[in-house]
């Protein structure tokens, strides 16, 4: 009996020894193939693969899974981080969608298909579910020819052309890169190669560690690159996911550059150096120095839910200057409407550049500025019930104090998420796709983060009653 394949937040996974099969990825080619075909018949699709097992056999099957519907199918001649694939689908007015076969940040026994609609975008939910019922036990077995070409040139050309390079390499930056064996494994480092840069790429090929290494851009994942910054005496450490569409940082002491902090720096830079103006998008789960930026800035600030689809709902509407996710996506639509977390490492270099400053004191200069905050999310796994049970229970739970400390502002937007007067956060979101209930927590002191996230555990084990 064929299984049911659901896309979460930013498409389909599943374990490469599991439900990760031909079978499946045909069926999912099929309904996308057949949908692509509706919307633009003859159109172009590109098709991508990550660096993972087998990854290139699957996206070429998958490409003839599309062609048999008389879709124009263009497979990538190599292995492509996805916002590669994502610029090249948005820059083809013949373009009607992509396909990117890549485990993303999911642990390499995984492996999944992510889809793009025709501007590159992560699409609506009502195209993903549009996907899903069209999603066949028994395919039709139709299939066609593919075409293998380059667009990663193109696009790495494009990236050059986006920064001030000039700046760039008068500075004479030192970095270390790791992308985590990932499939941005040796083209940014060369990228930023080519613009002056003293790059040192680790974990770039792949050796007995890189099954064991989860290409997550954040701790403990990042300690070699934490350590390798601090042997080697450079300005920052930058690291991208399995895909590239995640960026995460280290700074010269060796300390964890949050995505919430990447994100100020970042939104800083666009609106100061830059001149840039426009909404600013975030999650639910975002940081309190984000947000005090935005307002000091002038940027009218949107908050939507947990997940990169709802930043891009918001982005097409238009006057977005960035959306920003806690798990490091960040897009600026000025260039594209989804996450680049290669451009991500470009422009920390320019605004290293350009104020001949380190990646630590641009830090340090951002919490003098807006405080210091410690954030934090833990995964709390528990019964399928208890993700239930929260999912109707949250909605209407208004707890009076938790940690010890009154809430100010209770929001049941996505999930429960409680406010207190020094700024500080609780956020409880059940998982969609997984029996896991995410806590967040960000507070002026390490204890007191602590104290809420335990909180916020025993919420979700149902100490509340």
């Amino acid at each position: 009996m064929a299984s049911i394949l659901h896309f979460g937040t930013d498409g389909w996974r599943a374990r490469l020894d599991g439900d990760f099969t031909d079978e499946n990825v045909i069926r999912i080619a099929d309904a996308a193939g057949a949908y692509w075909a509706r919307q633009s018949a003859g159109a172009i699709v590109y098709v991508g693969y990550d660096t993972r097992q087998d990854a290139e056999r699957y996206a070429c099957l998958a490409g003839r899974v599309l062609a048999g519907y008389g879709l124009v199918v263009k497979v990538c001649d190599r292995y492509v981080p996805t916002p590669a694939l994502c610029w090249t689908v948005g820059c083809d007015a013949r373009a009607v969608g992509g396909l990117m076969v890549t485990g993303s940040h999911n642990p390499n026994d995984y492996q999944g298909i992510k889809l793009r609609v025709a501007d590159g975008g992560i699409g609506t939910d009502e195209f993903y579910d549009e996907i899903e019922r069209s999603i066949e036990a028994d395919p039709v077995d139709l299939r066609g020819s593919i075409e293998r070409v380059d667009y990663l040139t193109p696009y790495f050309d494009h990236l050059y052309s986006l920064v001030d390079t000039q700046a760039i390499a008068d500075a004479g930056l030192k970095i270390v890169y790791d992308p985590l064996y990932g499939s941005a494994s040796s083209y940014f480092a060369n990228l930023a190669r080519a613009m002056g840069i003293d790059a040192i790429e680790i974990h770039g090929e792949e050796d007995a560690e890189a099954d064991s290494t989860h290409p997550e851009p954040v701790e403990p994942w990042v300690d070699d690159c934490e350590r390798m910054v601090v042997s080697t005496g450079a300005a920052a450490g930058l690291v991208n996911d399995g895909d590239g569409d995640r960026v995460g940082a280290v700074d010269e002491h060796g300390r964890f550059v949050s995505p919430q902090k990447i994100i100020a720096l970042l939104l800083g830079h666009l609106c100061i150096n830059r001149n840039m103006s426009g909404r600013v998008v975030l999650t639910s789960s975002s940081s309190t120095l984000t947000r005090r930026m935005a307002e000091k800035l002038g940027c009218k600030l949107t908050i939507k839910p947990v997940g990169f689809g709802h930043i891009y709902s918001e982005i097409r509407k238009g006057d977005v200057l960035l959306g920003g996710e806690e798990a490091g996506g960040i897009g600026v639509p000025a260039y594209m409407p989804e996450r680049d977390g290669l451009f991500m490492n470009l422009l920390l270099c320019e605004l290293m550049a350009v104020t001949g400053k380190t990646l630590g004191e641009l830090v340090d200069d951002l919490e003098e500025q807006y405080g210091r905050y410690y954030y934090m999310r833990r995964d709390l796994r528990v019964d399928a019930g208890v993700v239930e049970m929260l999912r109707m229970v949250l909605p209407g739970l208004n707890p009076p104090v938790v940690a010890g400390r009154v809430p100010v502002a209770v929001s049941h937007r996505d999930g429960l998420r409680l406010g207190f007067a020094d700024d500080s956060w609780l956020l409880l979101r059940p998982s969609g796709t997984e029996p896991m209930v995410r806590i967040y927590a960000e507070a002026p002191s390490i204890e007191l983060r602590d104290e809420l996230l335990d909180a916020g555990s025993d919420i979700a084990r149902g100490a509340f009653s």
